[in-house]
């Protein structure tokens, strides 16, 4: 089931037509004659007939026609017109429309349940397929964008401190992407294109919310601690290479083994370090 344009003709010429077999067979029925009165009835029964076919659409909608149970086709151009008399015209908006789903819960990749909505932006481009493909496409665009959320939500963890891959919270812009493509595949039968899809609400659900935010802050001192380490081992590193190469001092293993103590102790350490002087030799 396609889109086509049907055939139709300017409402108000084809009202002319029939105001004009109005009078006409009002016209006859008044001469009070067999032949002229039954032309008077014809042409009273024909404005009728047209009469049943004009239609208004306005901007931004189309109107689906069927006769007696076939399609016939679409009128997308607003205005006033004359379809096929007895038609059945169903008007489908093609403005464009918001979605907000309800707050879902959904298990992550590493299965930890959170709480996620999206919104969708769509609008009809289709409108047979709107109609006939489908039974209810609004109730249809609704399941399906709910159904699609859970889907690529399933597929990605919620937070990701190492950097690699994607997840829900770091990676908004990609999964909106991959949302919008995976809801366009599910509802191009339906004749509806998707402009755009967002998260609008994305946590972890209420019963693990504390014990996972106890672990990203565990994560976050883990991450930053290993930074740490590693800037710390570089400044000893040049440290030593620096007074070697200028010759300040000797420094045998065990000095070395001790200086870099102290150092590592100095830098990692989370609270200001307390000078010793030494006044006596090492050993």
């Amino acid at each position: 089931m396609k889109e086509k344009e049907i055939s139709y003709l300017n409402g108000f010429v084809a009202l002319l037509f029939i105001l004009g077999f109005a009078a006409l067979g009002t016209y006859l029925i008044t001469l009070n004659e067999v032949l002229p009165i039954a032309g008077g009835v014809l042409s009273c029964v024909i404005a009728l007939v047209l009469l049943t076919g004009l239609t208004t659409v306005q901007p931004n909608q189309s109107a689906v026609v069927t006769f007696f149970g076939r399609y016939l086709g679409v009128i997308r151009k607003n205005g006033f017109y004359l379809a096929i008399p007895f038609s059945t015209r169903k008007k489908v908006s093609l403005r464009v429309r918001n979605f907000n789903s309800a707050k879902l819960k959904v298990n992550d990749v590493n299965g930890n349940p959170i709480e996620i909505a999206t919104v969708v932006v769509f609008s009809v481009v289709d409108s047979a397929k709107a109609l006939f493909e489908v039974d209810e496409y609004e109730t249809f665009v609704e399941i399906q964008s709910e159904a699609a959320l859970r889907h690529v939500a399933s597929k990605y963890p919620y937070d990701q401190l190492d950097d690699v891959g994607f997840s829900l919270r770091a990676n908004t812009e990609e999964i909106a992407l991959e949302l919008t493509g995976e809801l366009q595949n599910r509802l191009a039968i339906a004749g509806v294109k998707i402009i755009e899809s967002r998260l609008t609400h994305l946590a972890y659900s209420t019963e693990i919310a504390s014990a996972m935010l106890q672990r990203q802050q565990a994560e976050a001192i883990i991450a930053a601690r290993e930074k740490i380490v590693d800037g710390a081992v570089t400044m000893v590193q040049m440290a030593i290479e620096r007074l070697q190469a200028g010759q300040v001092v000797e420094l045998d293993d065990e000095r070395k083994a001790a200086m870099i103590n102290n150092l590592l102790v100095a830098v990692v350490s989370d609270r200001s370090a307390q000078p010793v002087i030494n006044a006596s030799t090492l050993y």
